[in-house]
């Protein structure tokens, strides 16, 4: 396992970059960031391995998952061309498993997280009209003892008011008022640098489990229960 410890050089690179952050410099170290990136990617392999030991998981690969260091600067006020971070997601396999995994890896702000960022309109009125019709099992998932000691709280942008379609008095209004649904737990980097944490990483996206089988079930059954 000593293999799939995540170096503390990976992070002294992004403390450099974020402090240099522009093409030249960055041509300049282009050969350590592809030696920081093969030892992220080499993590990132163990991490997916360790996923797939609880999950099903479409994501062929380490190289597959990482997010590329270039940031889409065409639409920002930010012009700083890199990202000062390592991140990767992993999609679960099947259309009747819902849900995704996101890790962060960065200097004072890592995190493994999930949920759903952006549903649907047609996925997010599914979810608010099963929370409408009997919120308790969302309730009983996200205010158990292993998710509140995981993840805290639920995440996720919110409407300021009631959503369109439903009562502003009703009793799981704060949960209706929910745009995306967002799970994370942070990590110091002290914790993140351990040679234990790719398995606390591997059991976070663990505990998002009984949450994510909640929300499959909303997204992909009929009135009936069935499977669409």
């Amino acid at each position: 396992m000593s293999q799939l410890i995540l170096p503390a050089s990976t992070f002294d690179f992004m403390r450099q970059l974020k402090q240099n952050n522009n093409r030249d410099w960055f041509a300049q170290y282009k050969e350590a960031y592809q030696q920081q990136l093969e030892l992220v990617e080499v993590f990132t392999a163990g991490l997916l391995n360790l996923l797939n030991t609880h999950d099903v998981i479409e994501t062929p690969s380490a190289k597959k998952a990482l997010h590329r260091i270039y940031r889409d600067i065409r639409f920002s006020k930010d012009k700083t061309p890199f990202k000062t971070n390592w991140s990767g997601n992993f999609k679960r396999a099947g259309k009747h498993r819902r849900g995704g995994y996101y890790f962060h890896l960065e200097p004072g702000n890592t995190f493994i997280a999930g949920g759903f960022w952006a549903p649907d309109a047609p996925d997010l009125k599914r979810i608010r009209d099963d929370i409408a019709f009997d919120a308790s099992p969302l309730k009983q998932i996200i205010g158990s003892k292993e998710f509140t000691k995981t993840f805290g709280v639920l995440e996720g942008e919110q409407l300021k008011t009631a959503p369109k379609g439903y009562a502003a008095d009703h009793e799981a209004i704060e949960l209706l008022r929910y745009k995306q649904f967002l799970v994370r737990r942070r990590f110091t980097d002290e914790e993140a640098l351990r040679p234990d944490f790719i398995i606390k990483a591997s059991d976070t996206f663990k505990n998002m489990r009984p949450f994510f089988d909640y929300m499959s079930d909303v997204l992909t059954a009929n009135v009936n229960g069935e499977e669409d």
